[in-house]
């Protein structure tokens, strides 16, 4: 399953339920495109029960400026609509996955 792309408007929807992963990033940013592979190992893996989402912060500037986001990627983490934690930069699948893990 591929990680479901989230706009300003579908935002608040996509985390609500469950524990999710926003990244928010944008299509010319190079750490996004390297931190890509874990977060779709993530999605991917149905026994951790994560779901990740994106939000392009070109083209969702509401949401960006919500979270105080100055530099990308960064990782929003959700447990049934609160946000737990925020992280900034790349990090390998290992470290994001511990740190949700402090949350679930």
């Amino acid at each position: 399953m591929s990680i479901k792309d989230v706009t300003d408007s579908t935002f608040v929807d996509e985390t609500k339920e469950g524990f999710v992963i926003a990244e928010l990033g944008a299509a010319w940013c190079a750490p996004c495109k390297m931190i890509a592979p874990a977060l779709q190992e993530i999605n991917e893996d149905q026994h951790n029960n994560i779901s990740v989402i994106q939000v392009d912060i070109d083209d969702n500037q509401e949401t960006a400026q919500k979270f105080g986001v100055m530099s990308i990627p960064t990782l929003l983490f959700f447990k049934d609509g609160e946000l737990m934690e925020q992280t900034v930069g790349f990090q390998p699948k290992e470290e994001i996955l511990a740190t949700a893990q402090k949350h679930i």
